[in-house]
């Protein structure tokens, strides 16, 4: 690996943007929404009750389509379920403008279909799948 850095935030999200076969617009609105108003962040009373956009934090979006490896048959992950790459690199590159556009001062950005090293500080026990379609 060569050592570059291509996305840096301070305080803010972690985004592993996986974009699953049938993505669309309806999609990434609904995921967009939930990542700038999640309200995750700790108020003065140590409550999570703030978003990303209430603490001025900035968004790491990181392509992922390993989200989507199914490992219920064999002992490989199928990768079947992600959506075909230059549809997902449009979608990839969409959620970064509507990112800005929904208010987010600072966007930042893993390089697409790249084998990258990310480091993350998990300040605090918050980790949150997020899934356009996913029915409870």
């Amino acid at each position: 690996m060569e050592g570059r850095v291509t996305g840096e935030i301070d305080r803010g999200l972690l985004v592993l943007l996986g974009a699953g076969a049938g993505d669309g617009a309806a999609d990434l609105a609904y995921t967009v929404d939930k990542i700038v108003n999640l309200r995750i962040f700790a108020d003065d009373a140590g409550k999570m009750n703030r978003s990303v956009l209430d603490v001025g934090g900035g968004v790491l979006v990181v392509s992922q389509f390993t989200l989507y490896g199914d490992v219920r048959q064999g002992r490989r992950p199928a990768f079947t379920g992600a959506l075909e790459p230059n549809a997902a690199r449009a979608l990839y590159e969409q959620s970064l403008v509507a990112l800005r556009t929904a208010g987010v001062t600072r966007v930042e950005a893993g390089e697409f279909a790249a084998d990258m090293a990310v480091e993350l500080v998990n300040d605090g026990p918050v980790t949150i799948l997020l899934d356009s379609r996913k029915v409870f």
